[in-house]
This record gives structure tokens, C-alpha cells and sequence, in this order.
């Protein structure tokens, strides 16, 4: 007897997927000003820094926001 598996895994999603389709319906029914203070927390940036001989060179910083 096999286990329930849920639905979003039975579609071939993971739960990462899943939760931010449900995020972003939920930011698109919001009405204004709320909706643009919950696009702007959205917004998420990062750095990453390459190694070499032991060494972390300069780091490139980066966004998942598409550029303007």
C-alpha cells in the first residue's frame, strides 16, 4: 500500500513551485496600495562569489527581478 502524494507532486511540481504560484495569485487579488507593498517585498536580491585558491574573488551581486 502506497502513500497519498500530494497534488502539487502529482503534477510534477515541488512544493517551491507550488507555494509561489499560490503567492503570486494571492499578490494579484490584493487591491492597491496593498498590492504594490506586497510586489515590493517580492523583490529579492542576492550575491555570488566565485572561489579560487582558497579566496572569494569580488562578488557579482544579482536579482530576480528583470531589469529595466
Amino acid at each position: 500500500m502506497s502513500a497519498p502524494m500530494p497534488f502539487w507532486r502529482a503534477a510534477g511540481m515541488t512544493y517551491i513551485t507550488y507555494s509561489n504560484i499560490c503567492a503570486n495569485l494571492v499578490r494579484n487579488c490584493l487591491k492597491e496600495p496593498h498590492k504594490s507593498e506586497a510586489l515590493n517585498r517580492e523583490k529579492v536580491h542576492f550575491a555570488i562569489s566565485t572561489w579560487k585558491d582558497g579566496k572569494a574573488e569580488k562578488p557579482v551581486i544579482r536579482s530576480d527581478m528583470p531589469e529595466d
